[in-house]
């Protein structure tokens, strides 16, 4: 096993319209570098999986669980399973770290 990780190295994906994810995984979590576009929106949904994240850069509205806030880099947030949630960012493209417990499938 390569215990270190490159950009190229990732599974790569596009979950909404200018909206990319660079993910990669261990045996029971998955880390994921997100690169929204200026103005991209991730569109209510929820999952099963526990998901943590951290706002490296630009300017993030994210609605959990019908509570919004505007997130500035290094605000955290947390989504338990199940509860919908969504993001929009702001005019400057924005670059956040997400954690997913158990690993997403759909995002190896």
């Amino acid at each position: 096993m390569n215990y270190f990780v490159s950009r190229p190295d990732c599974s790569h994906h596009e979950i909404f319209p200018g909206v990319h994810i660079f993910t990669t995984a261990g045996n029971q979590m998955m880390l994921s570098l997100v690169e929204f576009e200026p103005r991209a929106v991730v569109q209510p949904h929820s999952h099963p999986h526990e998901q943590m994240g951290m706002l490296l850069e630009g300017e993030l509205t994210f609605t959990i669980g019908g509570q919004t806030r505007t997130l500035q880099p290094g605000e955290m947030w947390r989504i338990p399973s199940g509860i919908i949630h969504s993001a929009v960012a702001g005019d400057k493209s924005v670059k956040a770290l997400d954690v997913f417990h158990p690993i997403r499938e759909d995002y190896r």
